[in-house]
């Protein structure tokens, strides 16, 4: 019994990337170049191992909070007040979430008051028999920006966001086939499952 992660990925565009900033943001036919960018899953919450014996059972341990993902951005240096949203919908313009020029497309992404995904969705049941981990994960993205316009002082920063939140079980006994370090399956292995057991080795 194992639902492992399974998420999106991007190819990226090279770490100097640029994206055209919209009408909305700090000034016409300004251009945002991208460096640093990160997009990883991260584990957000994780179950302490539970015994099922029967089919069909219901879960009843909670998932404790390990990270909280956030929307922001924070501008280091520069001369120009900063535009959060145009720089976020220039990040997703350029990971492929979204057009930069399309107002209607990834609202989310650009939201810096973006509740963080609940973990306490409703209650899980399984299929199956063993020592089963209940985690939660999200699909990160970070990356550091220059934004520049005309002949004006460039506005540096850094964006973070997510794309994807998912949720997965694991059976403590049952190794993860395909698995690679630092997967929230296996970091929620290693934290709720015996530290011998196969689920926890790669």
């Amino acid at each position: 019994m194992l639902a492992g992660t399974a998420a999106c990925t991007s190819d990226g565009d090279g770490p100097t990337a640029k994206a055209t900033a919209t009408a909305d943001s700090i000034c016409e036919d300004g251009a945002y170049s991208w460096f640093n960018v990160d997009e990883r899953d991260v584990l957000t919450g994780v179950a302490e191992k539970e015994k099922i014996d029967r089919k069909g059972a219901r879960l009843t341990h909670k998932l404790t909070p390990l990270h909280t993902p956030r929307t922001a951005v924070t501008f280091e240096k520069g001369s120009r007040a900063g535009d959060a949203k145009a720089a976020l919908r220039s990040l997703a313009a350029l990971i492929g979430e979204t057009n930069a020029d399309d107002d209607g497309v990834s609202t989310e992404f650009t939201n810096v008051h973006r509740s963080a995904p609940d973990l306490d969705n409703g209650s899980t049941t399984v299929d199956g028999v063993g020592t089963i981990v209940q985690y939660a994960w999200v699909k990160q993205v970070t990356a550091d920006f220059r934004y520049t316009c005309g002949d004006g002082k460039p506005v540096t920063g850094r964006a973070t966001s997510w794309v994807i939140d998912g949720s997965g079980l694991l059976e403590c006994s049952t190794p993860i086939e395909n698995v690679k370090e630092g997967a929230p399956a296996l970091a929620a292995a290693r934290l709720s499952c015996d530290p011998d057991a196969p689920a926890a080795k790669t």
